[in-house]
């Protein structure tokens, strides 16, 4: 029967640690999608603390990954770029239309980019 010790007598810090195996390259950016999305938008937004914030962002793309979809775009009290994650948001408005979302806000969100990516993609000629 082999002993084996359950409570080692070198601090955990002085264990030597194998270097994390390297991911294939292109495997993460493999798995988000971005589509361009154009508009400014206030947002009531839950950061992860659960403090909710008001932002207004120039919106510039949604970024579609596993598990989570990012809203980014820039940042005007600050002027930096932000990616909120969708489930986060509370609330959305668009100032220019009036119009204000609290539930579905993804779902909005997807179908204008989609209507946007329509309205901009070239028409070929017959």
């Amino acid at each position: 029967m082999e002993f084996r010790e359950f409570h080692p007598t070198k601090a955990p810090g002085l264990r030597a640690r194998r270097p994390a195996a390297p991911a294939p390259a292109g495997a993460a950016r493999d798995l988000w999608r971005t589509l361009p999305i154009e508009g400014t938008f206030e947002v009531v937004y839950e950061d992860a603390r659960g403090a909710w914030t008001t932002r207004t962002l120039d919106a510039r793309e949604l970024k579609l990954g596993p598990g989570r979809t990012l809203l980014g775009g820039t940042d005007r009290a600050h002027g930096l770029y932000r990616g909120l994650r969708a489930d986060r948001i509370r609330r959305l408005t668009e100032p220019a239309s009036g119009t204000r979302i609290e539930a579905g806000i993804l779902d909005w969100l997807l179908a204008r980019a989609e209507t946007q990516r329509k309205a901009h993609k070239p028409r070929r000629a017959a």
